[in-house]
């Protein structure tokens, strides 16, 4: 569940001069419309920003809300592609300005900032350091389980540049595993096959036998949950990393 928007702003500042304004600002602004389940918060945040600088607005109400966005899940690599889009459609000196506060929003962003905006666009957790199967990954590795009973469902997420090694799923009948990006952009590959772009709501079925990697692009973030399809005689071969070359070829 979505942590509540609670905002006080308005009574901060206005509440003995406009309470009225204050009013609509703290409870139903940010109070019930912030809080409607229609939209996620991250979708509000680009939403927001999009309104702000198409009118112009470059005064610390977009360093507020660009500050949320990044709070919320949006990366440095959208926010520099939201407003891009932006310039194109309402002008590119609005678009300037709006880079200016956006480049020192996310000025010295870490790599743990990164993690934090990628575990807030996601509703399942990252989890813990994939430890157990770290020598069959190239970077790091974290991994949630979701379900453990019946069919096994896991988040797996990888840091940016992290893939795992080529690999095959085997079973005598059925097997197999199931992807669903979930967050970030990724890729999967199935041996003498081009490469393919994964984003969130795409799936990938890899039926057993069929040998395969996948993994984050070089500049995101990338979660999917694994669904490990029931099957007889089931077991994973690991096999030889992903050629380093092979892999920076990739086009993010």
């Amino acid at each position: 569940m979505a942590e509540k928007i609670v905002q006080t702003a308005g009574r901060d500042v206005l509440g003995t001069f406009a309470p009225a304004f204050a009013h609509y600002n703290d409870d139903v602004l940010f109070g019930e419309n912030w809080n409607d389940p229609a939209l996620d918060t991250k979708t509000r945040c680009i939403l927001t920003v999009t309104a702000l600088v198409s009118s112009g607005m470059t005064d610390d109400s977009l360093r507020y809300h660009l500050g949320n966005a990044k709070k919320n899940g949006v990366t440095k690599q959208e926010i520099a592609g939201i407003l891009t889009h932006i310039a194109f459609y309402v002008g590119w000196p609005k678009g300037w300005a709006a880079f200016h506060l956006a480049a020192e929003v996310w000025k010295g962003e870490t790599a743990e900032d990164a993690k934090a905006a990628h575990a807030a666009s996601m509703v399942f957790p990252i989890g813990a350091s994939n430890d157990a199967y770290a020598k069959y990954f190239i970077g790091q590795s974290y991994l949630a389980p979701v379900v453990t009973e019946g069919l096994g469902v896991y988040n797996v997420t990888f840091e940016p540049g992290c893939r795992n090694n080529w690999h095959i799923h085997h079973a005598e009948k059925g097997g197999g595993q199931i992807l669903i990006c979930v967050a970030g952009r990724g890729w999967y590959q199935e041996w003498g096959k081009d490469a393919i772009a994964l984003t969130p709501g795409d799936s990938v079925m890899i039926p057993a036998g069929v040998k395969h990697w996948h993994g984050a692009q070089k500049a995101s973030w990338f979660s999917h949950l694994a669904l490990e399809v029931p099957g007889e005689d089931t077991s994973n071969e690991w096999l030889e990393p992903v050629d380093d070359k092979q892999y920076g070829a990739l086009e993010n």
